[in-house]
């Protein structure tokens, strides 16, 4: 099945435009299930181009602590992989932006790669996010998503040999996810400049989008992020932003961050 990705659209849109795109990151189900979604709306709202939408697992080896903290909440309240599905159905019938499903592989394994597929696009969902998926393992995924025409985001790492890189840009659609440091999520101080070192090597790779996540949690940083890659990927200053003041305060922290995707002046 051929579409055209609303992601990489909006992206293409959003550097038009004489910026980037601003990709916010939720988990479903914390701190209840209505009240993620009436974040993940918020988002959008307040000026967030993407959704990623985080399904909480048992072992995110991935995430940081404000990540973990909310994710085994939401599994200790109930959260089923079902509720992921709903709550983007929910979301995508109040505002247009993509909502992309971040998720390891083992749940959508459990619960049925093709069965999965089918439900995610009958729910409006855009794709996953798959961190601990690489491309050569990726087979059953790439089928079903081919099928349903679906996104699907695979991970490139500083670490990444210029092999694997080219392999992450040729089976990804949407974006390549550029992880910018080693290591778990969290908001640091100053975002790692290997970010820019392997944006540069995913761009010799062929990468027309390519987006930055870890670590970013200001204006300013997302401002510096998007002067070399296509997105910034805020994830725990959002969740740390729910967790203190609810739906108000994500909101008014997505306003802040997406003044950083304006008048950037992009280097590469």
């Amino acid at each position: 099945m051929s579409t055209i990705s609303t992601v990489e659209s909006t992206i293409a849109a959003r550097k038009a435009a004489g910026g980037g795109a601003l990709i916010g990151y939720l988990p479903v189900g914390f701190p209840s299930l209505a009240e993620s979604i009436d974040a993940a709306v918020a988002l959008v709202e307040n000026g967030v181009d993407i959704i990623e939408l985080g399904l909480p697992y048992s072992d995110p080896v991935m995430d940081g602590p404000v990540i973990q903290a909310a994710t085994q909440r939401a599994l200790a309240d109930g959260f089923r992989l079902r509720h992921g599905i709903e709550a983007v159905a929910a979301i995508t019938a109040q505002v247009s932006a993509p909502v992309l499903v971040m998720t390891y592989w083992n749940p959508i394994v459990q619960y049925g790669v093709e069965r999965f597929a089918d439900d995610l696009a009958a729910a409006g969902g855009a794709g996953l996010i798959t961190p601990d998926l690489i491309p050569d393992e990726g087979a059953d995924w790439i089928s079903a998503s081919e099928r349903t025409g679906l996104d699907r985001v695979f991970l490139a790492a500083p670490s990444s040999s210029d092999a694997r890189l080219a392999q992450a840009v040729e089976a990804s659609r949407g974006f390549v996810y550029a992880v910018s440091t080693m290591g778990i999520t969290g908001a640091r101080s100053d975002v790692d400049s290997a970010a820019r070192i392997l944006i540069e090597r995913l761009r010799a790779a062929g990468s027309t989008s390519a987006c930055v996540g870890l670590g970013i949690s200001t204006p300013e940083q997302v401002r510096e992020i998007l002067g070399y890659a296509d997105g910034a990927i805020v994830g725990s200053a959002l969740v740390k932003a729910l967790s203190d003041g609810g739906v108000d305060a994500v909101g008014a922290l997505a306003r802040e961050l997406a003044a950083g995707t304006r008048d950037v002046a992009r280097t590469i």
